[in-house]
């Protein structure tokens, strides 16, 4: 039986992640409120966001801006 959380995107129930999907106390909330469908989503936007800003992965101030970007998508009010 799949995992289910209450998702803070989709606003409904829904199949929660397997394991947290970042490191550290964002990755915690992440596992304990987002869906998988909801971390999907925000794997496209990442994907916009690195190419359009062309951030590099590996740069400190690039993951930093990333971390921000991926707690402002899931637990910013609207």
């Amino acid at each position: 039986m799949s995992r289910m959380v209450n998702c803070v995107l989709l606003k409904q129930e829904a199949e929660g992640l397997e394991r947290a999907p970042y490191p550290g106390d964002l990755g915690q909330r992440i596992f304990d409120n987002v869906s998988k469908e909801a971390w999907q989503q925000w794997l496209g936007f990442q994907t916009k966001l690195i190419n359009e800003n062309r951030l590099s992965p590996i740069d400190p101030e690039a993951r930093k801006l990333i971390e921000s970007e991926m707690e402002k998508f899931f637990f910013s009010p609207e």
